[in-house]
């Protein structure tokens, strides 16, 4: 399962942007869809989740800013960020594990990974 994640960039606080995550050669629609993101020195956290369409999950602290929504049809999942503030910089991971018991919110949980896109929110 390869995954191809797009959309970071450098951006000033407030702004928004539109990270894409594409499953190439295959479909994502047996699989759970989340993003992560890792700052600099600090572990790999949890930000959203779309197990299926009309299921969608957010960590606090992007709750109200953050949208994940998926495209089985298109096999990319999306994650619209806005009212961007710096401590949302990191380097954002979409990551996809098969439907099952594993616990969602955790990175081991998750079995194939994008190579990752940066964002950079500046003050």
């Amino acid at each position: 399962v390869q995954l191809q994640a797009s959309g970071g960039g450098l951006v000033q606080a407030g702004a928004s942007l539109r990270l894409s995550c594409t499953r190439a050669g295959g479909t994502i629609s047996d699989f759970e869809m989340t993003w992560f993101r890792q700052a600099p020195g600090k572990e790999r956290e949890f930000v959203a989740a779309a197990p299926w369409s009309d299921a969608t999950y957010l960590a606090d602290s992007v709750k109200g800013r953050f949208i994940i929504s998926r495209d089985d049809a298109d096999n990319t999942v999306y994650l619209q960020m806005n009212s961007l503030k710096p401590e949302d910089t990191a380097v954002y991971h979409c990551a996809a594990k098969p439907r099952g018991t594993t616990p969602m919110r955790r990175a081991t949980s998750y079995v194939y990974w994008g190579q990752g896109t940066l964002v950079t929110v500046s003050s």
